[in-house]
């Protein structure tokens, strides 16, 4: 088979375009694909495919997948059209997508790696610029958003993750049915979720049944203004947190006033309050203190009971329930804790509506874990845009790849 052939063949090139000719220029460990179009061939307008007239023509170049240890340069002397509705565009190519400086074979090979890797790495392995294979992935994403179908969402879930340090945050809004993130937005702000729920269909919002957050404020209002019918639930995990906050800090103050009388009952206890299981010498230890009259042992024992409470039953039981640690909590007179029983009563309702329906944020926290592991394998991110590219890609559940090779690299379904 002669050369012209063969990478007609392997790029799939087909009429109205043929491969003209391959060459190796000197020193540049390259191979050059020389394709051009049937100078007969009608040329149409992409946008409308109504026949147009030529405008221009320019020589262009694209990376292709790389020939043993050289790399691939597809070049071509590619026509501009003029549509009387539409302008002047560049006719459509079979092998690329508009805009892009490679083929879309080589693009779904730089998709696959970043799937496995880092923009540093996957730049460094295919000797490409990071902006390069950030641009590729940046296409992939929009390409994904663009096709994603408008779907009813039943299950809603929303949380704030740190973009970088001094309490930078984007909230995160996840499809609690499906595992993917819908929306990313900068802040964690009214008008940070309120830019996911405008961007819905009425009858998208309509189908919200259950909103699953941690109890802030602005998230909290937004819901109620922009899906009313939609039940809040609030996590047990963040309940848990506040609590397991207010046992330490009982703890903190109970360990100072006792270090000040020269007691030491409390010196390196930190953890045995705040794990869920110990092994058989430290829980003999802490059998011990929780049994003392320590105001940390009482703190400890409001948490434990709150916790009991998410067991499965009537919504009526929940509530008296609930109502019932509320006021016995109190009477502890332990400020920590008191600080926890006015959030828990305040937000009652959605506390609840977690436990009477058994829903969780959990997939949001999962989510939230796998954002930090790609912050850490990127080592950071320069802007919120590259970060929120980043989670779209791998977390978004999106079609990326490009249009011609689809069927070989997007799963059926």
């Amino acid at each position: 088979m002669q050369a012209n052939s063969l990478y007609a063949t392997i790029l799939g090139i087909r009429p109205p375009w043929f491969v003209t000719g391959v060459r190796l220029p000197p020193g540049e460990q390259t191979v050059e694909v020389l394709v051009a179009l049937d100078s007969q061939q009608e040329l149409r307008c992409p946008a409308c495919a109504r026949a147009a007239r030529r405008y221009d023509s320019r020589e262009r170049r694209w990376r292709h997948l790389d020939t043993c240890q050289f790399q691939t340069i597809l070049v071509a002397d590619v026509p501009r059209v003029e549509c009387p509705e539409h302008g002047v565009h560049q006719v459509f190519l079979p092998w690329a997508e508009p805009g892009s400086r490679f083929t879309a074979l080589f693009e779904a090979l730089v998709i696959d790696w970043l799937k496995e890797a880092s923009i540093t790495a996957v730049a460094r392995q295919l000797r490409l610029g990071w902006d390069a294979v950030s641009g590729i992935m940046q296409r992939a994403v929009e390409r994904g958003l663009a096709r994603r179908a408008r779907q009813p969402i039943r299950r809603v879930g929303v949380d704030e993750t740190s973009f970088a340090r001094r309490h930078e945050y984007v909230t995160v809004v996840t499809d609690a049915e499906r595992g993917r993130v819908v929306h990313v937005a900068d802040d964690r702000s009214k008008a940070s979720l309120a830019g996911f729920f405008t961007g819905l269909t009425p009858a998208q919002r309509a189908a919200i049944e259950i909103v699953a957050m941690d109890m802030w404020e602005p998230y909290i209002r937004t819901t109620q203004e922009c899906v009313p019918q939609a039940r809040i639930v609030f996590d047990k995990f963040h309940v848990a947190q506040h609590l397991g906050d207010a046992v330490d800090k009982v703890r903190r103050q109970e360990h100072r006033e006792l270090m000040e009388q020269g007691d030491r009952t409390l010196v390196g206890t930190k953890y045995l309050w705040l794990q869920s299981t110990l092994d058989e010498r430290h829980l003999e230890r802490f059998e011990v203190l929780r049994r003392q009259s320590l105001k940390v042992a009482k703190a400890w024992r409001a948490k434990e009971i709150a916790m009991e409470l998410w067991r499965p039953r009537s919504r009526a039981a929940i509530t008296a329930d609930w109502k019932e640690w509320c006021r016995w909590a109190r009477r502890l007179a332990l400020e920590p804790v008191r600080r926890v029983v006015q959030m828990v009563a305040t937000h009652l309702d959605g506390i609840v509506n977690a436990v009477h329906s058994g829903v969780t944020n959990a997939l949001s926290e999962s989510i939230n874990a796998k954002i930090q592991w790609i912050k850490r394998m990127a080592r950071g991110f320069r802007n919120r845009e590259r970060f929120r590219c980043a989670i779209y890609f791998h977390l978004g559940g999106l079609d990326l790849y490009p249009a011609s090779v689809r069927a070989t690299h997007t799963k059926a379904g």
